[in-house]
């Protein structure tokens, strides 16, 4: 397997310090069809230098502009190594922004402008990327491709306007960083919100390895790289995938990542590859990594976060799964939940009594809570433990750490079922472009890349402003996958059973979508924010192995 050596990192990151790599990344073009129209996948051949839209282009500032960004909101965020306090007698050496776990809550209006210095006190370079918001490229948070990466002891400003209200939240794109303590919720609301409610609870999902007996998200990465071998990959349901002598891109776990982010040492702590997950609900294998802990809002089941509400509270809950590696069912015990977003737009409302997120996707739910206390669990899909936190509206115990509310067994949603709301369905249209993506790779070799390739900026997969774009993943593997469009959000397939005459495109709005091992997900989006914008697997560890790609506008 080809590696990237620490002489090949630093000759990158000489080419950012000269300004030149951003320019050069808008000339380089790898899979995709030089005509700009029609579908493609596979390898196609390379465009002229110049045909893409780089983060600098005045394209992105004219995107900008018709934004028409409003006040501005000036927030300081400092990542620096900490020690955090689990609950239930856990602690680990890690890193946070401004020593919280999550960090904390940013809230902000839609149309308002955030203006965000983040003081970089970690001992590497790392980012920000802002999982969700539709926002100028050239602030995106993407080293090597929409910027330079924070340098340890430096510091970057983030501005641009929010445009869209919802649940989103940050984290670095950079490495496996955010497997650590790096991320936060970012509340967008809205200045004419629809919705009555009496209180709202933000309920971050998280799995937790970093500072646990010596291993770190890096030295998780490293084992992982390492394989089962080859062929016939075991327990688990891994199957092998044979590529041959294709060209991955690749990593030394003592030089760097395909995203050019410097790994740590080969190995620390106990073996944490995880062996015999396996769920029906994301169509077999659950997940590659056994954690010791899984927390909501920082803390573990053995002392767990509470919120406190009146019976009869109309409560807005915003779930967000931050998590590295796990799905995780959701239940309130005691409680039906109405859906009324996800991934920060709005659907037609709909009652269940659990749902699924994988990693990245974001859901809001109603609530009107009775009197009690009742537990919020969120089962780790698959790997048989849980988080949980506590909603108290009364006097009584707190629940048991080991609960399970009869609910995770109950009306279970998953995105696919639900309809976008009629103000922001996305308008019926057949595509302009297929951009048809494979999902390949194997847990023997840990070689995940999508059309057999792994990650480099210099891949392009060119789309143009104004079309009507269709994604077409299809899974080759065995496990699933949550892919993240950074930029944009698109439409699922209208659900089924939707009233007659409604047109393709009518499901959820989305920018993180499951798809299952051995299934097709067909997504479509209007092409309106140039750029060059990430599409990945939002498992860190897939996508810091190589299953992440770039779709570029063509000038």
């Amino acid at each position: 397997m080809r590696t990237t050596s620490r002489r090949a990192l630093l000759a990158a990151t000489t080419a950012l310090a000269s300004g030149g790599l951003l320019a050069a990344c808008s000339s380089d073009s790898g899979p995709g069809s030089p005509s700009g129209s029609g579908s493609h996948g596979g390898h196609g051949k390379d465009a002229a230098p110049g045909d893409y839209v780089a983060p600098d282009d005045p394209e992105v500032a004219a995107a900008e502009r018709r934004r028409r960004p409003g006040p501005v909101r000036e927030v300081s965020l400092t990542a620096a190594r900490a020690r955090l306090d689990l609950g239930g007698g856990v602690s680990a050496n890690s890193w946070a922004y401004d020593g919280e776990l999550p960090g904390r809550e940013l809230r902000i209006t839609a149309g308002d402008t955030l203006a965000l210095t983040l003081a970089n006190h970690l001992p590497q370079a790392t980012s920000l990327h802002w999982h969700g918001l539709a926002l100028r490229n050239d602030m995106d948070g993407v080293p090597g491709l929409t910027q330079r990466p924070v340098r340890a002891g430096a510091s970057h400003t983030y501005r641009f306007a929010v445009p869209h209200p919802g649940t989103y939240w940050f984290h670095p794109h950079a490495g496996v960083q955010q497997d650590r303590g790096l991320y936060a919720p970012l509340i967008v609301e809205d200045p004419k919100e629809p919705l009555a409610y009496d209180k709202e609870w933000v309920v971050v999902l998280d799995d937790w390895v970093d500072g646990v007996q010596g291993s770190t998200p890096d030295a998780v990465l490293a084992e992982l790289s390492s394989g089962m071998g080859h062929g016939d990959a075991g327990a688990g349901g891994h199957g092998g995938m044979d590529h041959g002598e294709m060209d991955h891109g690749g990593m030394d776990h003592g030089g760097a990542s395909p995203s050019g982010t410097p790994t740590g040492p080969a190995r620390s702590g106990p073996p944490r590859m995880m062996m015999g997950a396996t769920s029906k609900l994301l169509g077999g294998d659950a997940g590659d990594v056994a954690y010791p802990y899984y927390l909501v809002n920082g803390r573990t089941a053995r002392d767990p976060h509470t919120f406190r509400a009146r019976p009869g509270d109309r409560v807005r809950i915003r779930l967000v799964n931050a998590g590295g590696d796990t799905a995780f069912r959701v239940a309130l015990g005691g409680h039906a939940m109405t859906v009324t977003h996800t991934d920060g737009f709005p659907v037609e409302h709909a009652r269940t009594d659990a749902l699924l997120l994988g990693m990245g996707e974001r859901y809001d739910v109603l609530v009107t809570v009775g009197d009690g206390v009742f537990p919020l669990t969120a089962v780790a899909e698959g790997k048989r433990q849980a988080a949980l936190a506590v909603l108290r509206t009364g006097g009584g115990a707190a629940p048991a750490s080991d609960v399970r509310p009869r609910e995770l067994s109950g009306k279970l949603l998953t995105a696919e079922k639900l309809r976008a709301a009629e103000p922001v369905r996305l308008a019926a249209g057949a595509p302009d472009r297929t951009v048809r993506l494979r999902l390949t790779g194997s847990m023997a070799r840990y070689d995940w890349a999508i059309n057999g390739r792994r990650y480099s900026p210099k891949q392009r997969y060119p789309v143009r402003a104004g079309e009507r774009v269709r994604l077409s993943f299809v899974n080759d593997t065995t496990m699933w996958h949550p892919m993240h469009l950074h930029g944009h959000t698109f439409a699922l397939a209208s659900p089924s059973g939707a009233r007659a005459g409604a047109a393709a495109g009518g499901g959820a709005r989305k920018d993180t979508a499951i798809v299952l091992p051995g299934r097709r997900l067909d997504v479509d989006f209007d092409a309106d924010n140039p750029g060059l914008w990430m599409l990945h697997c939002h498992n860190v560890y897939h996508a810091e192995s190589g299953m992440m790609t770039v779709l570029g506008y063509r000038k």
